[in-house]
């Protein structure tokens, strides 16, 4: 394929043959026979984006779920009615999706039962690490004296009850198209052999899997101990981690095993919601490679300053100082937990202003390059930046805009064309 009159990230006006690599770019390149042509009208050519933290499974799931949190769902009443409303799904279940306790407090078993006395539900937290079951559904599990019906994530005994089938991701791979998304990062942690091969070959977008080197930690269940045995174990079998680090007390748990246990030069901390001022210099001193979510600053930012004491605030989704510090950052989404689209991540972290205009972390605010650029790394190490020259993956996203106003803009609908190994999608 040949894309006529694209303007490089540099400036440069060029032409650019690209297939599975690309092979040449120089100001002007002559067509071979047969040869597809896009004119890219000096719009921006950039590598393709890569969002480095998603759950495809889940994210397609969710297109055929109901959701119980914010934006959709904001009180008790609202709650109440959807849940209500909702009819289950061909295998009898009723599975509902980002629920806060900003909605209608804690929830279990009892207030669930209120809601939906008859269909087996149930409900997940927006953090994506527990379901809470109604007594329909902890029946369906073989638990119905469960004492409150919540129940961890990965818990064997829902998988077993809920029918697992490979799910169509043609709807989100478009999705993902119209971004100019051309790779994703898997990071369920429970995926089997036959999950990582149906995902890495039967998506559009090249799919890197964190499993089995994920580990998500729960407060209660922190064993410092056992982190430090799981990550040597992997360390042994040359698996790099990525630890999934949303508190305070789990990314304090997690630096003291990855200094136990040495590091591997792929580590990864999954999130760093909360970053401590003291964590900041031993995460440096790791070489670990954080993953964030500059998003949940605008999605979730209100909530933050409605719960979180005001002098913690400033450790939420930090990015600059983790940069200044020379920690290694990169960007995702952390759909569907998270907003699908990566440039209103991009947009976030630049403003770090929340719904309502309150900004969170000014200190926190980085350049709109910088924020493009958390985007572009490459799979294993995504903050090895990858290019548009000779000998890098044919991976594309061409924008309607040049690259001056496509920073200024940082937005999805710019994106005219995406390329992954050399074919338009």
């Amino acid at each position: 394929m040949l894309i006529r009159r694209a303007t490089l990230l540099d400036g440069r006006v060029a032409d650019i043959r690209v297939g599975e690599m690309i092979s040449d770019v120089a100001p002007t390149l002559t067509r071979q026979p047969d040869e597809t042509v896009f004119d890219a009208n000096l719009g921006a050519a950039l590598p393709g984006l890569h969002d480095h933290h998603v759950h495809l499974r889940a994210a397609a799931a969710a297109v055929g779920s109901v959701a119980v949190g914010p934006p959709a769902v904001r009180t008790e009443t609202e709650f109440t009615r959807t849940l209500a409303a909702a009819n289950p799904d061909a295998d009898g279940w009723i599975r509902a999706i980002g629920y806060h306790e900003s909605v209608a407090g804690e929830l279990d078993r009892a207030r669930l039962d209120a809601a939906q006395p008859t269909a087996p539900l149930r409900v997940q937290h927006r953090s994506g690490a527990e379901w809470i079951l109604n007594s329909a559904a902890l029946a369906r599990i073989g638990d119905p004296d469960h004492p409150d019906g919540r129940i961890p994530s990965g818990e064997p005994r829902l998988a077993e009850a809920v029918p697992r089938r490979q799910p169509d991701l043609s709807a989100l791979s478009k999705q993902l198209t119209r971004y100019g998304v051309t790779g994703v990062t898997d990071a369920t942690p429970d995926l089997d052999h036959d999950d990582i091969a149906f995902l890495t070959t039967t998506f559009t977008q090249r799919v890197r899997c964190l499993a089995p080197g994920k580990k998500i930690l729960h407060d209660n269940r922190l064993d410092l101990d056992g982190l430090t045995q799981w990550i040597t174990d992997r360390h042994a079998n040359s698996t790099p981690v990525a630890i999934h680090c949303v508190t305070a007390a789990q990314l304090v748990v997690t630096i003291a095993a990855l200094r136990a246990a040495g590091g591997h030069p792929l580590d990864r901390i999954e999130h760093a919601a909360v970053v401590p001022d003291g964590c900041v210099r031993e995460l440096a001193e790791l070489g670990v490679t954080v993953v964030t979510q500059p998003n949940f600053v605008v999605e979730r930012g209100d909530q933050y300053t409605d719960d979180i004491p005001a002098d913690e605030q400033p450790h939420l989704w930090r990015i600059a100082s983790l940069m200044h510090a020379g920690i290694p950052v990169a960007a995702s989404t952390d759909a569907p937990f998270g907003a699908l689209d990566p440039w209103a991540a991009m947009r976030a972290a630049v403003t770090r202003a929340t719904t309502t205009g309150h900004v969170l972390g000014p200190q926190e605010r980085i350049e709109p390059l910088q924020a493009l650029q958390m985007f572009l790394g490459s799979a294993d190490r995504p903050t090895k930046l990858r290019s548009i020259g000779p000998g890098q993956p044919g991976d594309l996203a061409i924008l309607a805009v040049r690259p001056a106003e496509a920073l200024r803009a940082l937005a999805s609908d710019t994106v005219v064309a995406t390329v992954v190994a050399g074919a338009l999608m």
